[in-house]
């Protein structure tokens, strides 16, 4: 059997859209209240998110299999398991109480998805201009950590206006610049957030520590990357 390369652009695609499905069990997950089986599903729909695009460059999606919208189909998936289904989970969670709860969703859901059409999102180096709507990794930080009230509220109204900010935030494959560092701390991103949520939580697991960490590093770099001057060669 000859594997054609449309074969191979074609199933990236349908990988891809196995992110669809993740994204519905982890939504049936968080109905019910199971938040770490919810997390879980999610990690495995960013894993997949991860690696769908460089597949996608490989195989020349866009010429082989160009009667799908790779672009469309991973901003629908993106919405639902970055978005829709984290801002659900943290109202529903008992985080937010009263008015507070309501504030976020509704932020979290209506900056994400002006964001989500905003075609000036990417810059030159394939980074991202403003916060990339990854409220699926800030959401099981607090579930990590379960801080105060405020504390969320505050993170989530200042990631909601950095969406709109110009400020540079990284994609670990794509961004050049400091990958050989950004790609293994996003795969231990992955890693943590999968454990964190195997243990249920538990507030003394040490899978928390390196969520946090790892997650500051993905947060702040691409502002440091702003701020220190790439050298060129001479």
């Amino acid at each position: 059997m000859v594997i054609t390369n449309e074969f191979k652009a074609l199933s990236v695609h349908l990988l891809t859209a196995t992110g669809a499905v993740f994204a519905m069990l982890a939504m049936l997950a968080a109905v019910d209240g199971k938040w770490s089986l919810m997390f879980l599903w999610l990690v495995v729909a960013f894993a997949v998110d991860g690696i769908d695009g460089p597949l996608a460059r490989r195989y020349h999606v866009k010429h082989y299999a160009a009667q799908f919208d790779g672009v469309l189909l991973d901003l629908i998936i993106d919405y639902l398991t970055y978005v829709f289904i984290p801002a659900f989970a943290l109202f529903k969670s008992g985080l937010l109480p009263g008015w507070t709860g309501w504030f976020s969703i509704i932020i979290i859901t209506f900056a994400s998805a002006m964001y989500f059409a905003d075609t000036r999102m990417k810059t030159k180096d394939n980074s991202f201009s403003g916060f990339p709507g990854c409220w699926n990794m800030l959401v099981i930080v607090l579930f990590a950590l379960t801080p105060n009230f405020w504390v969320i509220l505050t993170l989530v109204t200042v990631l909601a206006a950095a969406m709109f900010m110009p400020l540079k935030f990284i994609h670990p494959v794509r961004t050049e610049r400091w990958r050989g560092l950004s790609l293994p701390v996003a795969l231990a991103w992955t890693f943590f957030a999968g454990w964190a949520a195997w243990v249920d939580f538990h507030p003394d697991s040490w899978a928390h520590w390196g969520l946090v960490a790892t997650s500051v590093y993905l947060l702040l770099v691409g502002i440091v990357q702003q701020v220190v001057p790439e050298k060129r060669a001479a």
